[in-house]
């Protein structure tokens, strides 16, 4: 993902969430110097309503190694009353950077030496 982009992950909600703090794992491969934003939304009849935002800085490793950096992020988001068909969508772009593939989620997971993307859902 580069810079200006944006990239989504969509699951159909079940069940109701209750308001909470969400545990997003975001390990990810940084190949230049980037600022990522992760966006919680509910995507439901209405439109799309914002939950939770969070910015973090990533740097490339020393040496140009291409190993997973860890990154959890703790977001705070009030509950949703789903309906069927509603969405949780966890969706990150980049910014300020000047290659076209600076961050990558770590799909490789402990290959890479990281975690497999995830989110937690409140309880």
């Amino acid at each position: 993902m580069g810079p200006g982009g944006s990239q989504e992950a969509e699951f159909e909600l079940v069940a109701d969430v209750p308001a909470g703090t969400y545990r997003l794992i975001c390990d990810s491969i940084v190949i230049r110097a980037i600022d990522v934003t992760f966006d919680l939304v509910w995507r439901h009849a209405g439109g799309d309503t914002l939950l939770a935002t969070h910015t973090r800085h990533f740097e490339p490793l020393p040496g140009g190694e291409l190993r997973a950096q860890p990154c959890e992020v703790d977001l705070d988001a009030p509950a949703i009353d789903h309906a069927p068909g509603d969405q949780l969508i966890w969706r990150y772009s980049g910014a300020n950077s000047t290659t076209s593939m600076p961050w990558i989620p770590n799909g490789d997971g402990a290959l890479t030496g990281g975690r497999i993307p995830n989110i937690t859902l409140p309880r």
